[in-house]
């Protein structure tokens, strides 16, 4: 265990994280995502919904001020989306806050993405469309 690391943060994310650059995409996936299909590097954070995930990963993790920085799916035409579940992200991203904007991208075009991101972590996230990429920013230097 580290000092002010969530639980929640394996040691596989962790370093994950910490070997991603400037632009480079995490893509927090919900449970029915084909994750193993679209990337060759997988981890695997089984029943933790992404919030909690998101909740754990945003102190350390610092968005692009010069890109949108959160991505998630628009629903397939027909469908509908639960409000509540981008509600739940950013709460768990920015709190009380109101926050950065959070773009939509079609389904397909968002899987074509996700096979360049970085990393998929595997959620226990069961909503519908649960699915969030976060672009990694330049981390201030104190």
């Amino acid at each position: 265990m580290l000092k002010g690391i969530s639980p929640l943060i394996s040691p596989e994310l962790l370093k994950v994280m910490a070997e991603m650059g400037h632009g480079d995409e995490l893509l927090i996936a919900d449970a029915h995502f084909p994750g193993h299909t679209l990337s060759n590097q997988v981890i695997r954070a089984d029943g933790i919904p992404a919030d909690q995930l998101l909740k754990a990963i945003i102190p350390l993790f610092e968005l692009d001020a010069y890109a949108p920085p959160l991505i998630m799916m628009s629903p397939s035409e027909g469908d509908e989306l639960d409000p509540g579940v981008e509600r739940r992200y950013r709460e768990a991203l920015f709190g009380e806050e109101s926050g950065l904007d959070i773009c939509r991208e079609e389904r397909f075009a968002f899987y074509q993405r996700a096979q360049k991101a970085f990393a998929v972590v595997m959620s226990g996230e069961v909503a519908k469309y649960g699915n969030i990429i976060l672009k990694k920013g330049v981390t201030p230097v104190h």
